[in-house]
């Protein structure tokens, strides 16, 4: 009694495809800057996210699609800009209402 032979093996899963776009590590941290300036810092997470913000927006335009995350870098560009100019507006309203005038 001779058994069948095997079945052929399964066909070859072809290649890996192609790698996702990594995402841009100054754009992470122009987020994360970003909204700590408008939660707790000011200006001094306000302006680094600004200057993280349009250097990772760059990188990403620059890279040709292996990089991703140009919405994180624009909104932490954004958050950046709002947080200086609340925080300028707030340093003008304070300096002529006469708030440090006690101090």
């Amino acid at each position: 009694m001779s058994y069948p032979p095997p079945p052929p093996p399964p066909p070859d899963a072809g290649g890996y495809g192609y790698a996702a776009p990594r995402t841009n590590n100054k754009a992470i941290w122009a987020l994360v800057l970003g909204i700590l300036s408008l939660v707790c810092c000011g200006v001094f997470a306000g302006i680094p996210a600004l200057v993280l913000g349009n250097m990772a927006k760059n990188e990403i335009d620059a890279s040709g699609g292996v990089q991703s995350g140009r919405g994180m870098a624009v909104a932490g560009l954004v958050l950046g800009i709002v947080s200086v100019v609340l925080s300028v507006l707030a340093a003008i309203v304070a300096a002529t209402t006469g708030v440090f005038q006690n101090l």
